[in-house]
């Protein structure tokens, strides 16, 4: 498995949805334990970096 390269105000897109139905997720933190926040309700979660890393389905380019 290859270690994606995560970095804090990054905007992923998850595989499963949010229960708000959202599937877009920006991440706070990195490390062992990562912290998203859903974009569409503004809840936010610690994941364990392995289990956010296979639940990723792509990560979405910057916005200017």
């Amino acid at each position: 498995m290859e270690i994606l390269k995560l970095a804090p105000d990054m905007t992923v897109e998850l595989k499963k949805p949010h229960p708000c139905g959202n599937r877009n997720f920006r991440i706070l933190r990195v490390g062992s334990v990562c912290r998203t926040v859903c974009i569409g309700c503004g809840r936010d979660m610690d994941l364990d970096r392995v289990k956010l890393e296979r639940a990723i389905k792509r990560i979405l380019p910057e916005e200017p």
